[in-house]
């Protein structure tokens, strides 16, 4: 992974480097908030208040310092069916969707919340190195695919000079954002290409899309508002509403921790840095509270910008604090300003991050790792940008384990050796569980064994339940032909998944491995073991 982000240097920042980078993301959240809001089908300003207090929260009281949260379009996409489906459960022209939506936020934090309190945010420790390099894949792919609607005005691609002015000012900023970073490193170089494009485009009145029209065009007005103020939403509290909100809450609350603790898990690989996954579920869930009662979108960490962050030297929680501040401010004071900038020097920032962020290493490594990495990879990549990052991690991390499963199952063994006492022993190797059953039994000659068999797992172990019931019904396959088994050298978690078994054998555990067991009067040797 790390040599898909090779233009990353983990470093520990500093102050300046932390408001520099907290506001070239402030700059690039702009259009990616009021893109998010148009996809939902609400206001532009829903979505600007949304990747402020995401911002803030997280940025204070997150596991994840450097990682940036805000509107996302993940989340947007889903948030199109609940705010339609709202609308149409109220009354004409009531447009309740809104409403519906802020109390969905709110569910969906308490769930985000509890997740953390459970302490569930580990578990992304377990998800497989293919399905993360499947995961920054897609969604480098979505970011290029989502900046691909700049080039367009009222639906139809951009033609002649507009085209071509459009594609020179994208390939001005990628060529600073290159070229910078070899002269100097004390500027973020995102930030002086911003500022770079947006003076050529005001200076030299070129006629290209700007944020300001980029807005208009989407039906809005412009950016500018005061402070969120705080609200209840105003909707009917019953078991409808509840059974409305909740499918959502909880669709919203797994893609927004799904993708949340994906990024910051790869934030950990870019600074060589460890965050708490527990404490930013906590967080999201807190930030998503506040937007159901403040009016904002709500949303999760979103890995363009905290790549744009990492890059620009941005490692302290200053640089989340410094972009939900700054994005404030430009919502109240600067907002004519910010209008001005040119929307494609903001597409050649985000076209840098899909280069850094795509894993490049990918197509190095397909002939060198197991087909079934690869297929994951592909799977993972193709579902994130088909459906979504929930479905695509969540198939990828299926897959992978069953993947692990079937090889395991494979690996089980069985040395046999018949001692001078005429007892036979059968020494497993590999781990008993649901996917080895098959292969365990077939190990076994019930018929012809003797009296006496020793089962010995010291290179064994006794995974899950449907091993407990194999052991059972070997057990009960030796009695029936009326012989003893004894099962030796089980560890005591083993010992106490398979008590049922002791009524039908002998169980053991022995923490010496060298161990006989004597012919002659069997049960009195035992007891001296």
């Amino acid at each position: 992974m790390k040599s898909a982000f090779k233009f990353i240097t983990p470093s520990n920042g500093s102050i300046k480097d932390d408001m520099l980078s907290g506001l070239t993301v402030a700059l690039a959240l702009v259009p990616e908030a009021v893109a998010f809001a148009f996809v939902a089908g609400i206001s532009p300003i829903i979505g600007l208040y949304g990747a402020f207090m995401m911002g803030l929260v997280t940025a204070i009281f997150g596991g994840r310092p450097g990682m940036i949260s805000g509107a996302t379009g993940a989340l947007a996409v889903v948030m199109v069916h609940l705010i339609r489906e709202g609308n149409a459960m109220g009354p004409d022209g009531a447009m309740m969707g809104l409403q519906f939506l802020f109390a969905t936020l709110i569910l969906a934090g308490i769930f985000q919340v509890l997740a953390g309190v459970l302490k569930m945010g580990k578990f992304v420790r377990m998800i497989p190195h293919s399905v993360m390099m499947g995961f920054v894949n897609g969604l480098a792919i979505v970011i290029f695919t989502s900046q691909l609607g700049m080039f367009q005005s009222g639906g139809e691609w951009l033609e002649g000079g507009a085209m071509f002015t459009m594609l020179g000012l994208v390939a001005l900023t990628m060529g600073i954002m290159i070229v910078l970073p070899k002269i100097t490193k004390k500027v973020p170089d995102a930030l002086a290409a911003i500022i770079v494009v947006s003076l050529i485009v005001i200076f030299g009145d070129i006629d290209t899309q700007t944020v300001k029209s980029f807005i208009i065009a989407g039906g809005g007005e412009g950016i500018k508002a005061g402070l969120p103020t705080f609200n209840v939403p105003i909707i009917s509290l019953n078991l409808e509403t509840l059974g409305f909100i909740t499918p959502y809450a909880l669709i919203l609350a797994a893609i927004g921790l799904i993708e949340s603790l994906m990024t910051l898990n790869l934030i950990d690989e870019l600074t060589e840095t460890h965050g708490n996954g527990n404490k930013e579920c906590i967080a999201q869930g807190g930030a998503n509270i506040l937007n159901g009662f403040f009016g904002g979108m709500g949303g999760c960490a979103m890995i363009g910008q905290s790549i744009i962050n990492i890059k620009s030297g941005g490692r302290g929680r200053l640089s989340g604090i410094t972009a939900a501040l700054a994005l404030l401010a430009f919502i109240l004071f600067t907002s004519t300003y910010i209008e001005m900038i040119p929307i494609a020097a903001l597409v050649g920032v985000m076209f840098m991050v899909v280069i850094g962020t795509f894993a490049w290493n990918t197509f190095k490594i397909w002939n060198k790792v197991p087909l079934s990495d690869v297929l994951v990879i592909a799977l993972v990549t193709i579902l994130t940008v088909v459906f979504d990052l929930a479905i695509a991690v969540i198939s990828g991390v299926i897959v992978s384990a069953l993947v692990f499963a079937w090889e395991n199952a494979l690996m089980i063994r069985a040395r046999k050796h018949t001692d001078e006492h005429g007892i036979k022993h059968y020494e497993l190797f590999g781990p008993v569980f649901f996917g080895s059953i098959e292969l365990f039994n077939s190990k076994f000659d019930v018929k012809n064994d003797p009296k006496e068999v020793v089962v010995d797992f010291a290179e064994s172990r006794v995974v899950d339940q449907s091993a407990i019931e194999a052991l059972n019904k070997l057990a009960e396959r030796y009695q029936k032909n009326g012989k003893t088994i004894h099962l030796r050298h089980l560890s005591a978690d083993c010992v106490k998944l398979i008590k049922r078994a002791e009524k039908i054998c002998d169980v053991n555990v022995l923490e010496d491995p060298d161990y006989f067991v004597a012919i002659d009067n069997y049960r009195q040797a035992l007891a001296k073991i």
